[in-house]
């Protein structure tokens, strides 16, 4: 059984407002990838969850634990 990986990632995109859509534009990975990060079936690499963090104006350790 694979083990899901943690984060808020959904939570706190909702609460400013931005799509998956939108998110996947601005740190340059597809839509699926958004989706699979918020599902915890997919762990983003350093930069990848550094560019989503500065995306969203928080820090790293916000969104993923």
């Amino acid at each position: 059984m694979k083990k899901l990986i943690k984060n808020n990632l959904q939570e706190i995109r909702s609460s400013t407002n931005i799509t998956q859509e939108e998110l996947a534009q601005k740190v340059d990975v597809s839509i699926q990838t958004i989706q699979s990060i918020e599902k915890g079936k997919y762990k983003p690499s350093d930069s990848l969850a550094l560019n989503i963090a500065n995306s969203l104006n928080k820090e790293v350790s916000d969104i993923f634990s």
